[in-house]
């Protein structure tokens, strides 16, 4: 497995193109060689793809846009083959019954049609959970109903070690639960507070989350620190790589 970093963590730093740049080069000057990109200013497909390759790094997901994936699923693939990416996220839905909008059977009509279209043209779809989803609907929690609702080669889970904690479950129970479909998962560890910390400096058991995302065909592990809680987020992403790569992972 291979370890990277998700921009959203620094997505201050990256509203505009110049920033952008600057950041990429300080994510790999830490020593990451993988990124998902995620809350940055729009940008150009070549130009993401000249920085990526400058900079020595590979971008293996996104956070796409919602009205970008159901305007043109097909041009967000064709995007992303100009940079090389296979998988395409989506970040956030809300899951609230109470809003036609928000709901599970609104989810499944808007998104079906765009992961059919990303399949066919060669992208996974990843979805990536918060707490939410362990809310549960007719006695299932709705991450299972979305993991039986669509294939496995074309639908995957960007498992979220620190809102599985949140919402009641155990993070490396659940990789194991997914085997197969989560071929891109989410670092972050839940400390007292609740507060999303720096790798090893919170309360997950990431000795049993390494082992079970390895047994469940993970291919990379990125750091996603939401809230910093006032700390400087490249000094964060930098305690997390040098926590990883004490455990052997670069």
């Amino acid at each position: 497995m291979e370890i990277g970093a998700q921009f959203y963590t620094v997505r201050e730093f990256c509203k505009d193109l110049e920033g952008f740049s600057e950041t990429l080069k300080k994510v790999a000057d830490i020593g990451y060689k993988n990124v998902q990109i995620s809350g940055t200013c729009p940008f150009e497909p070549a130009w993401l793809n000249a920085e990526l390759q400058k900079n020595g790094l590979k971008c293996v997901l996104t956070h796409t846009p919602p009205a970008d994936l159901t305007a043109d699923p097909v041009q967000v693939a064709k995007n992303h083959d100009a940079f090389g990416c296979d998988h395409v996220g989506l970040g956030y839905y809300k899951f609230n019954e109470e809003v036609t909008e928000e709901s599970y059977d609104h989810y499944i009509k808007t998104y079906t049609p765009v992961i059919e279209a990303l399949n066919e043209n060669g992208k996974v779809f990843m979805h990536h959970n918060h707490a939410r989803e362990f809310q549960k609907r007719d006695g299932k929690v709705i991450l299972d109903c979305l993991a039986e609702q669509f294939p496995q080669d074309g639908f995957g889970i960007t498992l979220d070690t620190y809102w599985v904690q949140a919402g009641g479950g155990d993070p490396a129970w659940w990789l194991e639960h997914f085997k197969g479909k989560v071929p891109v998962i989410h670092l972050k560890d839940y400390a007292y507070g609740p507060t999303m910390a720096v790798l090893g400096e919170g309360n997950i058991n990431f000795d049993r989350v390494f082992e079970k995302a390895e047994t469940a065909g993970t291919k990379y592990m990125l750091v996603e620190q939401d809230k910093c809680n006032g700390e400087d987020p490249f000094e964060c992403l930098a305690r997390s790589y040098a926590y990883l790569k004490s455990h052997g992972f670069e």
